[in-house]
């Protein structure tokens, strides 16, 4: 019985080192998950500010104003304005590619979030499942305890009336 009881002490010895090391993964994957979740945050700050297409458009419409003040001819005032037309939509199109970039980054980010949400949720679904299991574990061995002490009890209280009994014969 001793030995079944220090098999089963041991047991739940080693259920509890893996309960603490799942605890552990938790707390290690909620940290990854907030260092995610800010730099998606940084993200999408760094999205939002289109100021540059906007100063594009100003600059273009100094350019044109100040081409309409300057007396040049006709020919030239409309390669400057091409240049500037050109020049503007590189820079569009290199916003929009960047923009691109960035929404795809955010979804990969989202999607690995999502998926580390789901390992810890699994993880914690598991380590509930452990702890009831241990605690059944834990009651049964305390029952299986109360029986073998009240067994020994009778044991000694027979093992008693037989002394007793052998001494009157």
């Amino acid at each position: 019985m001793e030995a079944d009881f220090s098999e089963m002490r041991n047991e739940l010895q080693s259920r509890d080192g893996l309960w603490r090391r799942i605890q552990l993964e938790c707390q290690w994957l909620h940290t990854e998950l907030l260092k995610i979740k800010k730099y998606k945050d940084m993200q999408e700050i760094q999205i939002k500010p289109q100021s540059s297409c906007v100063q594009l458009t100003e600059q273009l419409e100094n350019k044109n104003t100040e081409l309409l003040l300057f007396p040049r001819s006709q020919e030239s005032q409309q390669e400057e304005q091409n240049k500037i037309r050109n020049h503007v939509y590189r820079e569009e199109q290199s916003h929009c590619s960047e923009q691109e970039r960035m929404k795809t980054e955010i979804s990969d980010l989202t999607e690995e979030l999502h998926q580390k949400e789901i390992t810890i949720a699994t993880i914690m679904e598991k380590a509930t499942l452990l702890e009831r299991q241990l605690k059944m574990e834990l009651e049964t061995k305390d029952k299986l305890l109360a029986k073998q002490q009240l067994l020994e009890f009778q044991y000694q209280v027979i093992k008693s009336e037989n002394k007793h009994l052998k001494e009157m014969v």
